[in-house]
């Protein structure tokens, strides 16, 4: 294609056009691919599933911490468990358990 357009003969001028021809078909075929609806909805789709995954990944980072910090209130370094930390929030829970069990039996009657 560098050559001027006197020295090249009416073959290549041809031969040229073709391929630039197959060129331009190609990138209108792309063109129309990247366009399509479902392409786009499907481009969509990805990049959401992307942001979920993203942020997925970072809540289970943040629970896997705070669960961490919780063990080491509740269990020391041989993992036994500290009873002065595990008694009272268990006398808590079973109490409130209970108070819930008479708060609904009140309601039945």
């Amino acid at each position: 294609m560098a050559e001027s357009s006197d020295t090249r003969t009416p073959a290549q001028i041809e031969a040229d056009i073709r391929r630039r021809r197959e060129v331009l078909a190609e990138t209108l075929d792309e063109i129309g691919v990247r366009v399509h609806p479902k392409t786009i909805v499907g481009d969509a789709k990805a990049k959401v599933v992307s942001n979920v995954d993203h942020t997925l990944g970072r809540a289970y980072v943040q629970v896997n911490r705070a669960v961490s910090d919780v063990r080491r209130q509740f269990v020391d370094e041989d993992g036994a468990p500290r009873m002065a930390r595990v008694l009272p929030v268990a006398l808590v829970a079973v109490g409130v358990v209970g108070l819930l069990a008479l708060g609904t039996r009140r309601r039945r009657r």
